[in-house]
């Protein structure tokens, strides 16, 4: 391989990093228009933004299989088009149950994108140094996709409209595509089976449950829809534990649900995007359709909220050396628990200056903890199951997050009380964070008393935090 295609191939998997995350948080800046220009309802709102989350969800859990059974090049040419193809359906969409189903495929697509982009960044490394620093722009990439998502989304919206949101994923995606079917190399498949009974019944549980978490406050929890829905994913999740005990494949091993510290860490990613993504949500809500502001201004004031991430990011690693990784993840949730107390005292002000400040530290914070959560995660577990684990941390995630979009959307309100509604949601926020950090020092003492028992001279011993 060439040194040109070599970067080619890094360039393209950085590029599909960000389009992934970055689509993850663009759309929540469309809201407003879809509701006048689509005449879209609360719940059509909510899967607007669910529906790709839950396909993404769904499908991670074995993206992972996928991209060693078909190869990472397949994998990624596949999702590339399948991601491209539903964002053009998105944009010349007609109706909100058009709009809704390309996301949902859409979502497919993506994560189909994320664990194959990551393997063929890496597989251009010539060493182990700069296998690390692919990974550490990969993330990077995405982070940055994910903070530029609602900035992105309201300049879009304010210079054409909401269909430009998703036709830009058009203009990106047919050209690289094209490079990717001509120049990128392959990467030899593992040979790994897929876990098919797995991946469906996961599906279809969560799939269930997010159904009917949406639809319930609008139908009613014993309306027959619900209820099908509910049906649905009692019989997902039985028939995953089935699934997964009958193979020899799994794509859960017993070694990642069964160890404590990681199912700790799965909860805390789930709660913490439970109130990340239930925030943006309810933000987007109350700037433009409680405040009346236009899409590019909404924007602007997510930054301090989404920008400052990055550089949460970035601090993540170096405060972990000094104060460890459980260190870190107490301080970040109780900075956070703070201050989206004073994000919802900071709404009640006309001026918009007390919400943009509140908003800093809370990206700070939040920039802190996912890094840390997804090596806590990682750490919790012998290293032939990290691929697993990271496939089941960011299911994890990525269903707390429709979970809480599912929550935030009748906790707002109607337009009527949008203002009164967004502190209900950001006091929701604020209680989950706050479940976090109490499982972060629960975790923490059971920790400490474990070293006390199974070693009592050196039970004063200064631990090294690195390890913590």
């Amino acid at each position: 391989m060439t040194i040109e295609h070599r970067r080619g191939v890094t360039v393209l998997a950085l590029v599909a990093a960000f389009m992934v995350f970055v689509d993850g948080t663009i759309v929540h800046l469309t809201l407003a228009q879809l509701a006048e220009h689509l005449h879209a309802s609360r719940p059509e709102l909510e899967w607007a933004v669910n529906a790709y989350t839950l396909s993404f969800a769904a499908v991670m859990l074995g993206a992972g299989a996928i991209t060693d059974t078909l190869g990472a090049k397949r994998a990624f040419v596949a999702g590339l088009l399948i991601f491209t193809a539903s964002s053009a359906a998105c944009a010349v969409s007609t109706s909100m149950l058009m709009l809704n189903l390309a996301r949902l495929i859409q979502g497919a697509g993506a994560a189909l994108l994320l664990p194959s982009a990551l393997v063929l960044a890496t597989a251009t490394a010539r060493d182990e140094q700069m296998r690390h620093r692919l990974v550490g722009w990969w993330a990077a990439a995405g982070g940055v996709g994910m903070a530029a998502g609602p900035l992105l989304g309201g300049a879009l919206v304010a210079v054409a409209d909401w269909r430009a949101v998703f036709a830009v994923n058009v203009v990106i995606g047919i050209p690289a595509a094209i490079w990717a079917l001509r120049f990128m190399p392959g990467v030899a498949s593992a040979g790994r089976r897929l876990d098919l009974a797995g991946m469906g019944t996961a599906t279809v549980l969560i799939g269930g449950l997010v159904f009917a978490l949406i639809e319930a406050p609008a139908q009613g929890w014993l309306s027959p829809p619900v209820v099908t829905a509910a049906a649905l994913t009692l019989a997902g999740l039985v028939g995953f534990v089935w699934a997964e005990r009958s193979t020899r494949m799994p794509l859960l091993p017993r070694g990642v649900y069964s160890d404590r510290g990681f199912v700790v860490t799965a909860v805390q990613g789930a709660l913490f995007n439970f109130a990340f993504y239930g925030l943006l949500f309810a933000m987007s809500l109350m700037l433009q359709q409680g405040r009346g502001l236009g899409p590019l201004v909404s924007g602007l004031l997510f930054l301090p909220l989404t920008g400052l991430i990055s550089i949460g990011s970035i601090c993540a690693a170096p405060l972990a050396k000094r104060l460890g990784r459980r260190g870190v993840l107490a301080l970040g949730q109780a900075v956070l628990a703070v201050t989206l107390a004073a994000v919802a005292w900071a709404s009640t002000s006309n001026a918009l200056w007390p919400l943009a400040l509140a908003l800093i530290p809370a990206g700070f914070s939040s920039g802190l903890l996912v890094p840390t959560m997804t090596s806590q995660s990682l750490a919790a577990v012998v290293p032939a199951a990290h691929g697993a684990a990271s496939a089941a941390f960011n299911t994890s995630r990525q269903l707390g997050a429709a979970i809480g979009i599912a929550t935030f959307g009748p906790l707002i309100g109607t337009t009527t009380n949008l203002n009164t509604g967004f502190i209900t949601c950001v006091t929701v926020a604020a209680a989950a964070t706050t479940l976090t950090l109490l499982l972060t020092a629960f975790t923490a003492l059971g920790h400490r008393t474990r070293q006390q028992h199974s070693n009592p001279q050196t039970s004063r011993c200064h631990l090294d935090p690195t390890t913590s």
